[in-house]
């Protein structure tokens, strides 16, 4: 095996294409149910959707093309930091004594510092074409407010963030970052929307969510006609844009001469580095007969996939999203403040709720201390400091790591370091000092849930 340590591919190793799952769940046997009109509840049109989002990513939202082109004006903003680099964890490998290969990718390369600018680039692009003036979004942990903020000061587009109200507080360089791209940033709940004052009726002291912050941007941009709404997770375009990362791992892997992957783990919230991670890997299970294990992992605090049901559910906590078939723990959930903020969601992706029915897909949960020892177990080998999102990926790869120092088997692991930790220096202050909290979702807020599932007739 080749002795590198980091694998770097030039510009013209970069996808010019996006890979589309849907072109090949038919022939893995599953069926993707489709969206439904939160009014009526028959299935979504285009005209539907159209006061969201411009018709080109609806277009991408249900096309079952294998492959889509990267227009070229998103491919040369992609170069400011794509291909990302994938490297070989020697030093951690040595700290955890394990025969098995461990590869990460590393998306914190990127201008906001995580995946996220590989689908808020082409969704700003596509708006921009077709005239639209301004966006308005939500974020978790800031991240993909970051992105989208970045993405829309490349295009000429007015930005509106409405941050959940936690990582507002806890993350404020976030904040600042979205401002320094020119983004209007707003904690939620906010005043500012009929949701968002509905739930501070209710709660004044509401630590916010991501299906509140994503009912006040809907919202917004469904009353506003120079506005359409940007999402950074869950949908199948968002998916689809991120399948950059996974389609460079193969050809970084194949460049190191390494083995093909046993294992590939990626954290899930909303489900869009784990797609745009494993999909590319997912198709040559199904088309080529490869048998790699893909690991999903989440937060005990909000573990959808793992504790979840299957059913139709809103994407938003006031009803104002369409319905999407998929893993949810309600969409009124409000989470624990765990500082994994780009996980703190209660629905999953539809592809990746399907992938997991059909189980093509596993899915493991853990609580937060143990994610933040992972983090430091990886960062004091390998030096770079992972948010808490992607330590959950880490978390899952030191467990087949150290399977594998058990059964003296020398697997080759790769996982998705999907953003640095710079701006979740206080997580890691919380942790060091023992402050840091674990959280379950308690099983009876996860009944009491299934009460107010939409009820759908037929």
């Amino acid at each position: 095996m080749s002795e590198l340590t980091k694998i770097v591919l030039s510009e013209r190793d970069m996808p010019t294409h996006w890979y589309n799952l849907n072109a090949d769940l038919g022939a893995a046997g599953v069926e993707l149910p489709p969206p439904l009109h939160p009014g009526t509840g028959q299935p979504l049109g285009p005209d539907d959707l159209a006061p969201l989002f411009p018709m080109a990513l609806i277009a991408q939202e249900v096309s079952t093309e294998r492959y889509i082109e990267i227009p070229e004006e998103v491919q040369e903003i992609y170069k400011l930091w794509r291909p990302t680099p994938l490297y070989r964890a020697r030093r951690w490998e040595k700290a955890l004594d394990t025969p098995a290969r461990i590869y990460y990718k590393y998306e914190g390369v990127s201008p906001a510092g995580s995946h996220k600018p590989n689908t808020a680039v082409p969704q700003a692009y596509y708006n921009m074409k077709e005239g639209v003036k301004r966006l308005t979004t939500e974020t978790g942990a800031g991240q993909w407010g970051s992105a989208l903020s970045f993405a829309c000061q490349m295009f000429g587009i007015e930005c509106k963030v409405y941050m959940v109200k936690i990582s507002y507080e806890q993350k404020p360089y976030r904040k600042i970052l979205m401002q320094t791209w020119g983004a209007t940033v707003v904690p939620s709940p906010s005043d500012q929307t009929n949701a968002g004052r509905a739930i501070l009726a209710a709660d004044p002291n509401s630590t916010g969510s991501l299906g509140i912050a994503i009912s006040e941007a809907v919202e917004e941009a469904a009353t506003r006609d120079d506005t359409k709404y940007a999402l950074g997770s869950v949908l199948n375009h968002v998916l689809l844009h991120q399948t950059v990362i996974g389609q460079e791992v193969i050809k970084q892997l194949e460049v190191a001469g390494a083995d093909w992957p046993d294992v590939v783990v990626a954290c899930t919230g909303g489900g869009s580095n784990f797609g745009g991670f494993a999909f590319p890997f997912l198709r040559e299970n199904i088309t080529a007969g490869k048998q790699t294990r893909i690991v999903a992992v989440e937060p005990a605090a909000a573990p959808s996939l793992t504790r979840g049901v299957y059913a139709y559910d809103f994407g938003d906590t006031a009803s104002l999203t369409p319905l999407i078939k998929m893993h949810t723990l309600g969409h009124d959930f409000v989470p624990a403040p765990i500082h994994a903020g780009g996980l703190r969601y209660h629905g999953m992706s539809a592809q990746v709720s399907a992938l997991k029915e059909a189980g093509l897909i596993e899915a493991v949960n853990v609580r937060q201390r143990a994610i933040f020892e992972a983090a430091l177990s990886f960062t004091r080998a390998e030096g770079i400091l992972p948010a808490p999102e992607p330590s959950h990926a880490i978390w899952g790869a030191m467990q087949e790591a150290l399977a594998c120092k058990e059964s003296g088997q020398a697997k080759t692991i790769v996982f998705n370091l999907c953003g640095h930790g710079h701006f979740d220096l206080s997580s890691y202050d919380a942790f060091l000092n023992g402050r840091l909290e674990d959280y379950d979702y308690p099983e009876e807020a996860i009944q009491e849930s299934l009460k107010r599932l939409p009820q759908l007739s037929g």
